[in-house]
Parts: C-alpha cells; sequence; structure tokens
C-alpha cells in the first residue's frame, strides 16, 4: 500500500515541520505531559463518534489520534528517548510473539483461549508480581473495575455460572441495604461499590462492557430527559413547577421512541 506510506510520511513531515525553529511556536512548545489532556478528549471524541455511528466525524477523529501518536513521538526522538519507527518495531513483535497460534506454523492451541494466553504472555514477559498488574490506575473506575476482574478470571479466579454471579449481587445489596440503615456514609459507600463492582462484574460474565452500557444509558436518559422538557414547555409552565406525575407520564411516553 504505497499510498498509505505516503501519507503516513507525509504526516511524519508535517509534524516535524511545525515544532521545527520557524514552524509553529504552540506545537514547539508542547512537552509529553502537557499533550495528555488533548489526546484524551481526542480519544473520547472518537469514541462518541463511535457510538453515534457517523463514521465520516470517526474517519476525522481517527486521524486526530494518530496525530498525537505522531506527536509523542516526535517528541520523545528530539529527546533522544526512542523513535516512531521503534515503537512500530516494538508492536509488530510484541504481537508476533504473543499470537503463536496465529504466526506459529506449528502451534496447535485453540483460539478459544487466546485472551488468557495473552494474559500471561504478557505476564511471564514483562516479570509482573501480580496478575493484575498492568492495568492503567488512571483509567476510568468502571473500566479499571472490568480490566481487573478480566485479568483475574484468565488467572481462574472466576465463578463457574451466572447465577453465582446473580446471587453474589443480591448478598451485596443487601449489606448496602443494612449500611443504609445504620447512617454510616463510609460503609454505604464501601458497600455501594461493592454493589457497582458485582453489577460490573455480571457485565464482563455476559461479555458486555459495562463502561458502554452506562453510556448509552447516560444518552438514554439525556434524550428523554429532554422530551419531558420540551413537553412541559409545551404546557406553559415550568419544570420546577411542573409535578412528578406530569413528567413522568411524559417520560413513558417517550421511552416508546427509543
Amino acid at each position: 500500500m504505497p499510498e498509505l506510506g505516503k501519507e503516513f510520511e507525509e504526516l511524519i513531515n508535517i509534524v516535524s515541520k511545525l515544532r521545527a525553529p520557524d514552524g509553529c511556536s504552540w506545537d514547539r512548545e508542547q512537552t509529553s505531559q502537557s499533550l495528555i489532556p488533548y489526546f484524551i478528549e481526542e480519544v473520547y471524541e472518537l469514541i462518541e463518534s463511535v457510538d453515534e455511528q457517523n463514521w465520516e466525524n470517526v474517519k476525522e477523529e481517527l486521524g486526530d489520534v494518530l496525530l498525537h501518536i505522531v506527536f509523542q513521538a516526535s517528541i520523545a526522538a528530539d529527546d533522544n528517548k526512542f523513535n516512531l519507527l521503534s515503537s512500530l518495531k516494538t508492536i509488530n513483535e510484541k504481537l508476533v510473539k504473543r499470537h503463536p497460534n496465529v504466526f506459529e506454523t506449528n502451534h496447535k492451541q485453540k483460539h478459544s483461549n487466546d485472551n488468557k494466553n495473552w494474559e500471561l504472555a504478557k505476564y511471564k514477559e514483562k516479570n509482573r508480581d501480580s496478575r493484575l498488574d498492568g492495568v492503567p490506575k488512571n483509567l476510568p473506575s468502571l473500566v479499571r473495575a472490568q480490566r481487573l476482574q478480566q485479568k483475574a478470571s484468565h488467572a481462574g479466579f472466576d465463578w463457574d455460572h451466572v447465577e453465582q454471579v446473580w446471587g453474589k449481587i443480591h448478598e451485596e445489596i443487601l449489606e448496602l441495604k443494612e449500611a443504609q440503615n445504620k447512617k454510616n456514609k463510609d460503609h454505604i459507600e464501601d458497600e455501594m461499590g461493592d454493589v457497582i463492582f458485582s453489577i460490573v462484574n455480571l457485565a464482563r460474565f455476559l461479555d458486555i462492557s459495562a463502561d458502554n452500557a452506562l453510556r448509552r444509558t447516560n444518552q438514554k436518559f439525556i434524550k428523554r430527559f429532554k422530551k419531558v422538557e420540551e413537553g412541559i414547555k409545551e404546557k406553559g409552565i415550568e419544570m420546577e413547577d411542573a409535578t412528578l406525575k406530569e413528567m413522568d407520564s411524559i417520560w413513558n411516553y417517550a421511552k416508546k421512541f427509543d
């Protein structure tokens, strides 16, 4: 794919020109750390575009994310830490090494264990102390919870049946109710975390992304609530003056159009 390589090389050259002494002052001033907030923003814009299935935006946002990857590599190269070529070589070697079932002709490992083998390979390769190591601390809590559970599961620490997961959820909800009755804020918060963690575990067990599910529900809530606001406005009254019964009636009507 010579055209792809040509365009990628052009992006590298553009970033280099922007960061040159006679380039853009803002681009020259950036560091690996200063770019992180912008990088995170671009990733979330990409996620939003995928959720909305707006493929024109996905195309654009992928380019923005790729720009940040090249930008970070350019800064690293200027600081004599590494260059983009070495980064590409590293990921290529890693993918081949961690997928022997794909790249080794005589390997006969079943594909059903691919994820488990990947985690085991990382654990051994990086000489980690725990099977839970490697999950970034700054991940959103919901995502981090599911990744920790996945890693524990790959190590064999998991329920055998979904009913056991449901049982744990009911157990944690009862403990949360007991904490509420005792009116101990710290205990309530602790038990609330256990309930959420158990729900995330159910999502993992059902092969659902808890973060994706909650993000969809947030969007659904926004859509319905705006319908409620529109409906109340059509009645000629303010939201604060509307009764819960009036709002709930519009809410239930809006649900029919999800």
